[in-house]
């Protein structure tokens, strides 16, 4: 029975091995600062969360014809009600997408880092190049004059 699973769990592996791919050519894209190509790799990054999402709840379906009337069965439940070569491949097929989940965080993290980072420097930057101007909101009021050093409306008139 479990032999439903094998597959979709291996499809899973695949499609977030791919996406760890995607995440580490994402950090060499930051690092240049090329927009082009990082807007092109967010795109695939979504087609990969789309597909994985389907396998995913396809992956629900079986759980829940394998463990009917339990939400939410995990793989070493289904391990345990399988066969020695079943049990042992599922256990591998987990191990394996934990370290390529905790990979793609960790390469997530650290591009979201140097996005960050690269975002200061441009307002570093900007702040550089047009000074800001003066707050008119807060602080002590200054009564503008005209050029006879009197106010601007002249009280006599």
């Amino acid at each position: 029975m479990t032999a439903q699973l094998i597959p979709v769990m291996e499809k899973l592996l695949k499609l977030h091995q791919s996406l760890q791919e995607l995440t580490v050519r994402k950090t060499a894209i930051v690092k240049k600062g090329d927009i082009e190509s990082l807007n092109d790799i967010i795109k695939k990054e979504q087609a990969h969360i789309s597909a994985i999402e389907k396998l995913d709840k396809e992956r629900e379906k079986v759980s829940a014809s394998l463990f009917p009337g339990i939400n939410n069965a995990t793989l070493s439940m289904a391990a345990e009600k399988a066969e020695d070569d079943e049990k042992s491949r599922l256990l591998e097929l987990k191990e394996s997408l934990l370290t390529v989940i905790d990979n793609i965080k960790e390469n997530n993290l650290l591009n979201q880092q140097l996005i960050h980072q690269s975002l200061q420097f441009i307002s570093f930057s900007r702040n550089l190049v047009m000074p800001q101007q003066e707050n008119y909101n807060y602080g002590p009021q200054k009564r503008k004059t005209n050029e006879a050093g009197q106010g601007l409306f002249n009280g006599k008139a």
